[in-house]
C-alpha cells in the first residue's frame, strides 16, 4: 500500500459523451492507497473515481484499462524495449454515474467530463454521499460494498413499498438475501406498528423458512402452516374464504373441467349454490323439489333419473331403508312407468303427488334426513353433494349428456380428498392470519402445490383491493413473498395450453401491474428467472441479483432491467456466494455488495457437507 500526498491520480485525455479516458500518473498502479489516514480504493475495474470540475464532482466508474508505450515499438527489429520502466502510460476508461453537487448525489447528464479535468480517488466522504441516505431516511443495513467494504443501507419506504426480485443459482445466497431483507425490517423500531397494519405471506416450496427462529419473530407475530397432503392436521389447515373457494373459475381450474360441457355445468351449479343454498333447509327443499319433479314428470325424464337421485341421496348418507320407499312403488308396464302404492292406488293426483303418495314415499322423512346429513358436512363436501344432485338434474331432462360430465366427478373426488386435509373453509379470514404467515408446501402433492399459492394470492389480493377501494386510501398493506417462484409463474405452460398456469399467470400479472396502488407488494425469489413470465419480470421495481450463469437467465435480465449497467451485468456470472448486484428504482446507481450472512437466524438452505455426514 502506497501513501499518497495527493489523491489526484490522472487527467481526462478523451471524452465521448458520458465516457472518458484518463491518462494516469505513474504511481497509481496499486489496488489501495493511504491518504490522510484513509484507505482509498485504487482505480481498478468497478471502482469509483471522481472527476473534478469546479465545485462539481462528477462520479464515474472504471470499466476498462490498458497501457501504451510512447517511446518504443513492439514492431522494431533493431531494438525492442517495449513496456520498460518510464516508457509506459496507463490509460483507464470511465463511465459517468452521476454528480455530487451541494453535497448531494444525483444521476444527471447536466455535467460531462472535459479534457483537462483532474481525476482523483473517491474519498470516504464522497462514498458516503453516493451510498448514503439523507439524515431523515429510515433504512436497514443489508451488507457492504464489494470493493470498498462500505456499509450499504437500503431505504425502507422505497424498497418494501415495491415489487422485489431476488435471483441467483442454487448456493449463490439468494435465500439468505430474502431472509435478511425481512429480518432487518422486523428488527427495526417499527415492528409493533407493522404488526398492526401489515401482513406478510411467505409461499415456501422447500420448507426453508419454517424453523422457530426464522425472521427473528416469536409466535406472537408469526404462524407457520406446514401443508401435508398425507396426513390431516387441523392446526396446519389454511383458512380459505368460502367466496374464493367456491368461485367458478377456481373450481373449473381445480377440477380440470373441460370447456365444452363441464365448465358450463360448474358455472350454472355454483351460481345456484352460492345464491340459493343458504342452509340445510334450503338444500333439502331444492333436492326434494327435484325428486317430486322426477316423479311427477316420470314420462318425460330419462328412465334412470329416479335411481340416480336415490344414488345421490345414498352418497349423502340418507338411510337406505328409507329410500326403498321410492323404488318399491314404481314399475314399468309396456314401456310406461307406473307409479302406484302396494294396494294399487296411484300416488299421483293428476300431475301432482297426492297426500297418500307423500306419505307412502316418505317424502317428509327423506327431506328431514337430507337436511340433517347435509348440515353435518364440511363446506367442501356440501358443494360436492350439491353437484351430485345437479348431475341428476341436468341428465334427467337430457339437457346435458351425463357421459360428458361423469369424468369430472372422478377428478372432483380426488381433489376434495386433498383439499380436506389442507384447508379450512371460513366465512371471514380477518382474524385468522398473523403478521407473518409462512405456508410450507414441502409435503404437499402436486395438485395442492399448484392450487394453494393461486388461491391464497387471489384471496388476499382481492381482500386488500376491496378494502382500499372502500376506504379510498391505503390504511393497511399486504406483502406476498414467493420463494422458488418459477414453480408457479412459468410462462412455458401458457404456450403449452395449460389452463392452470394461464389462470395463475393472469392473477399474478394483475397483481404485479395493479397491486402497488392498492398497497399490495410482491417479492419473488428464483434460480430460473428465464422461466418466469416476462410481463412479471418487467414490472419488478428492485432487483437483487446473485450469481447466474445460464445464458437464457442472463438474457432475460438484460431485456427486463433498464437500470442494470454493462459492468454490473458482466459481473453476474462471476459473483461469489453472498455477493449480489442491487439495482432498481430505490438505488441511485447499481451496487455491487456482499450481503451480510446470518449465523444463527437463517433459512434452512445450506448445502449438505457430505464429508461431515460420512464421518
Amino acid at each position: 500500500m502506497i501513501t499518497l500526498n495527493s489523491k489526484k491520480i490522472g487527467v481526462i485525455v478523451e471524452v465521448d459523451g458520458i465516457y472518458a479516458k484518463v491518462g494516469m500518473y505513474n504511481e497509481t498502479n496499486e489496488a489501495e492507497f493511504l491518504w490522510n489516514g484513509e484507505i482509498l480504493t485504487g482505480p481498478k475495474v468497478g471502482a469509483y473515481l471522481t472527476i473534478n470540475q469546479g465545485m462539481v464532482k462528477i462520479i464515474a466508474t472504471v470499466f476498462s484499462e490498458k497501457i501504451i508505450d510512447n517511446q518504443n515499438s513492439a514492431n522494431s527489429d533493431e531494438f525492442n524495449n517495449t513496456f520498460s520502466k518510464n516508457t509506459i502510460n496507463r490509460i483507464i476508461s470511465l463511465k459517468v454515474k452521476g454528480v455530487i453537487n451541494n453535497n448531494k448525489f444525483s444521476v444527471s447528464s447536466e455535467y460531462v467530463p472535459m479534457i483537462g479535468n483532474i481525476v482523483s480517488l473517491t474519498t470516504k466522504k464522497e462514498l458516503n454521499i453516493i451510498y448514503g441516505l439523507s439524515d431523515n431516511t429510515d433504512a436497514i443495513l443489508i451488507g457492504k460494498s464489494l470493493l470498498e467494504e462500505y456499509p450499504i443501507y437500503l431505504p425502507i419506504n422505497t424498497i418494501f413499498a415495491s415489487h422485489i426480485g431476488i435471483f441467483g443459482n442454487t448456493g449463490s445466497g439468494k435465500s439468505n438475501t430474502l431472509h435478511k431483507l425481512y429480518l432487518e425490517l422486523f428488527k427495526s423500531k417499527y415492528i409493533k406498528k407493522i404488526s398492526k397494519v401489515s401482513q406478510f405471506y411467505v409461499i415456501d416450496f422447500n420448507g426453508e423458512y419454517t424453523q422457530e427462529n426464522q425472521f427473528g419473530l416469536s409466535n406472537q407475530y408469526k404462524r407457520v402452516f406446514k401443508i401435508n397432503t398425507r396426513i390431516e392436521s387441523k392446526e396446519n389447515k389454511i383458512p380459505i374464504k368460502k367466496d374464493y373457494l367456491f368461485d367458478a373459475d377456481i373450481q373449473s381450474i381445480l377440477f380440470d373441467a373441460r370447456p365444452a360441457t363441464q365448465v358450463p355445468f360448474l358455472r350454472n351449479a355454483l351460481k345456484i349454490f352460492n345464491k340459493d343454498i343458504k342452509d340445510e333447509i334450503a338444500f333439502a327443499d331444492i333436492e326434494i323439489g327435484l325428486l317430486k319433479r322426477i316423479i311427477q314428470e316420470h314420462r318425460n325424464v330419462s328412465a334412470d333419473s329416479l335411481n340416480n337421485w336415490v344414488y345421490a341421496a345414498k352418497a349423502l348418507g340418507v338411510d337406505e331403508t328409507l329410500l326403498q320407499s321410492l323404488t318399491l312403488h314404481f314399475s314399468i308396464d309396456y314401456g310406461n312407468l307406473k307409479v302406484k302404492t302396494e294396494d294399487n292406488q296411484s300416488i299421483l293426483d293428476g300431475e301432482q303427488i297426492s297426500d297418500t303418495g307423500l306419505k307412502v314415499l316418505k317424502i317428509v322423512e327423506i327431506r328431514n334426513q337430507l337436511a340433517n346429513k347435509y348440515k353435518d358436512l364440511p363446506p367442501i363436501r356440501k358443494l360436492k353433494c350439491f353437484l351430485e344432485f345437479q348431475r341428476v338434474y341436468v341428465s334427467a331432462w337430457k339437457s346435458t349428456n351425463i357421459e360428458h360430465i361423469n369424468p369430472l366427478f372422478k377428478r372432483i373426488e380426488t381433489s376434495i380428498l386433498s383439499l380436506e386435509k389442507v384447508i379450512e373453509v371460513v366465512d371471514n379470514v380477518e382474524d385468522t392470519f398473523k403478521m407473518l404467515n409462512v405456508i410450507s408446501l414441502l409435503d404437499a402433492n402436486q395438485e395442492i402445490t399448484r392450487l394453494i399459492p393461486m388461491l391464497i394470492s387471489k384471496m388476499i389480493y382481492d381482500e386488500q383491493k376491496n378494502q382500499v377501494s372502500n376506504d379510498g386510501k391505503v390504511k393497511k398493506t399486504k406483502h406476498l413473498i414467493i420463494d422458488e417462484a418459477h414453480n408457479i409463474l412459468n410462462s412455458q405452460f401458457r404456450r403449452n395450453g395449460d389452463d392452470w398456469q394461464d389462470y395463475r399467470l393472469s392473477i399474478f400479472e394483475e397483481i404485479i401491474k395493479e397491486g402497488r396502488k392498492f398497497g399490495f407488494y410482491l417479492t419473488l425469489s428464483s434460480q430460473r428467472p428465464a422461466d418466469i413470465s416476462p410481463t412479471i419480470m418487467s414490472q419488478l421495481h428492485n432487483y437483487f441479483i446473485h450469481r447466474l450463469v445460464n445464458d437464457n437467465d442472463l438474457e432475460m435480465l438484460k431485456n427486463t432491467m433498464p437500470t442494470l449497467d454493462g459492468y454490473s451485468f458482466n459481473m453476474i456470472p462471476n459473483l461469489g456466494q453472498g455477493e449480489a448486484v442491487i439495482t432498481g428504482n430505490s438505488i441511485k446507481v447499481p451496487l455491487l455488495i456482499k450481503v451480510n450472512k446470518e449465523t444463527i437466524i437463517r433459512p434452512n438452505s445450506d448445502d449438505v457437507i457430505l464429508t461431515s455426514l460420512w464421518k
